[in-house]
Parts: structure tokens; sequence; C-alpha cells
């Protein structure tokens, strides 16, 4: 099954040298496998999987969950960093990108399937009331 949401993200991978790199970043969403969780992926084919309110945090606020730190730099960038034990790979990449991605997965998880209907049970049968009888008479 394909991911719900697949967006690509263009990065530019931050080092001390004097120009950037850029690199191209796979954005993907998928409720099925795991609805509280984002994926990026890179041409490495390295990725990263981490919960998404640590996205929707680090737009606001610096964050680290794991392997993953993020925050926002300026008005319109956000950094994310992603940690192995070879070292720290720095990208940076548009904010308004990062948070058009984070709204399409919450539409998307959103208008999810819709919900089963319960089935109606049926009533049991009602016996209608016996007819009142006379009293019985003295003989």
């Amino acid at each position: 099954m394909s991911p719900a949401v697949m967006e690509h993200a263009r990065g530019r991978i931050i080092t001390d040298a004097p120009q950037y790199r850029s690199v191209r970043v796979s954005l993907s969403y998928d409720p099925a496998e795991d609805p509280q969780a984002v994926c990026f992926s890179f041409p490495s084919g390295r990725e990263w999987t981490f919960p998404r309110e640590v996205l929707e945090s680090g737009l606001n606020a610096p964050v680290r969950r794991g392997d993953i730190e993020i925050w926002p730099c300026g008005r319109v960038q956000a950094v994310v960093e992603f940690h192995t034990h070879d070292g720290v790979a720095v990208v940076q990449f548009d904010a308004k990108t990062l948070s058009r991605f984070l709204l399409h997965t919450y539409a998307v998880a959103t208008t999810g399937p819709a919900p089963q209907a319960a089935t109606p049970r049926p009533e049991p049968a009602r016996t209608p009331p016996a007819a009142p009888t006379a009293p019985p008479t003295p003989a």
C-alpha cells in the first residue's frame, strides 16, 4: 500500500563549507501504518520516522525526540538535525513546505474511511396486552 501523503521537499545540507548542497527529501505519511508518524527519506536510502507532533512543535520552538531535533530558523526556515552513530546531518527546509505537508497529513487523517454504520438490532416482538376479562359472576 502506498503512503496516503507523499511529497518532495528541497532541503539544504548545512555544513561549514561556504556553499550548501541541495538535497531532495521525500516526506511521507501513512495512517494505515502509523497514524502518529511521518517519514523523511533521503536519496541515499536512509529514512527517519518520527512522531508527527515533533515536526509540528519544532516549527514553533526547538524540540528533540530521539535522533531528531527540529527548530525554527528565522521566520521562514526550519532546521532538522538527523543524528546517527556516524554523526549528524543538518538540513534546512522552507518552513512553509513542512507546514503544508503537515496540513495534508491532518486532512488525510480526518477523512479516513467512514465508520461502519451500526446494524440496528431488531426490537423484540411485543405481545399485545390481553383483553380485560369480566369478573366471574356468583352462582
